[in-house]
């Protein structure tokens, strides 16, 4: 027996910060964002030799062990243990589990497509289907979520975990005590595609500075530091006019949208952006570029650019003489699936 799974990755569209306690926990907040056909995988081979090896063989790492109750976290596939410990405490009642597990992702952490917690739900994915956990999906970005952000203590928001499980466009809303509101949105496919044909993905490297940005963010608004507080409210309210352009069809206002909030980002924390995401920035203008900004927490990781369909393949051209990388997304329905092979 074989179960595999895997979880789509986001784009966060607009709205990305407000997610984070306590500015959600205190003012509300929303995102908007998509999947899109780029995943994290998942595959569990149950054995009957007492041992548990994890293999992430995308980041040439594994560990091997027999199996017992807790695994102690350090810096080694620190996701894989903790999600390991929580299955085991919750859901196997002192059974112990013997298996291999392989994970790989299409895009490498700190990429700003959420590769991590998309990780954490795939993974979680693969063990309800092979031990039957009776989780909803409420129930398993909840857990993937608790899981990432109190027992690994790992800085963060909450929309990347319920993005990996929905899958589609959505409309997140975030609220005190954990309550979490996902609106499915029911887009024209003219409009999806208009929106497709119009993006580009340009990565500008790994983003090292996720964590400090966040952590910045958090004391900001603990703080009530003006600008970087108003940043996180101008984030959400473009959240909101960015739904409406988007079920519309007003695709200037959801450039325009994108744009400012590309610029309500960088009031929030002083490490968003750098000279390289500017140089980068202005390149993209100058060459047909209509908004562009960092997708995740910023610092690197991905551009998302949108631009006029007939001057797509002119910027995509001018962008491969960079020392980036380009790359295409189609946007996906499903949030993550598992199965099994027999």
């Amino acid at each position: 027996m074989i179960i595999r799974s895997k979880a789509p990755l986001r784009l966060g569209l607009a709205g990305g910060g407000t997610d984070v306690s306590p500015f959600s926990d205190a003012h509300g907040g929303c995102v908007l964002n998509v999947t899109i056909d780029m995943y994290a995988y998942c595959t569990i081979e149950p054995t009957n030799d007492g041992i548990v090896g994890f293999y992430a063989v995308d980041r040439s790492e594994q560990f091997v062990s027999p199996s017992v109750p807790r695994f102690e976290i350090d810096s080694t596939l620190k996701l894989h243990k903790g999600i390991y410990n929580r299955i085991v405490n919750e859901f196997t009642k002192g059974e112990k589990l013997s298996f291999r597990m392989t994970t790989y992702s299409d895009a490498p952490a700190g990429s700003g497509l959420g590769s991590s917690s998309t990780m954490v739900v795939a993974i979680l994915k693969a063990y309800m289907e092979w031990l039957n956990l009776p989780l909803g999906e409420y129930d398993l970005a909840s857990l993937a979520y608790e899981i990432e952000r109190v027992d690994l203590k790992l800085s963060g928001g909450k929309q990347d975990q319920y993005a990996a499980t929905f899958g589609g466009f959505n409309y997140i809303e975030f609220y005190k005590d954990n309550r979490v509101v996902v609106n499915p949105l029911r887009i024209k496919n003219w409009i999806k595609n208009e929106i497709e044909s119009s993006l580009i993905l340009y990565y500008t490297g790994t983003s090292r500075e996720s964590a400090a940005i966040i952590e910045e963010q958090i004391r900001n608004t603990s703080a009530k530091n003006s600008s970087g507080l108003s940043g996180l409210h101008e984030l959400k309210l473009q959240a909101e006019i960015m739904k409406e352009t988007v079920l519309k069809g007003d695709f200037e206002g959801f450039a325009q949208s994108l744009k400012k909030g590309w610029e309500a980002k960088k009031k929030t924390s002083s490490i968003v952006t750098n000279s390289r995401i500017e140089e980068i920035y202005d390149y993209v203008m100058e060459h047909g570029g209509k908004a562009a900004k960092i997708s995740g927490a910023g610092g690197g990781g991905f551009m998302m650019i949108i631009c006029d369909p007939k001057r797509r393949y002119e910027l995509i051209k001018k962008l491969k003489h960079t020392d980036g990388q380009v790359m295409l997304a189609a946007f996906t329905e499903k949030g993550t699936q598992a199965w099994t092979i027999y």
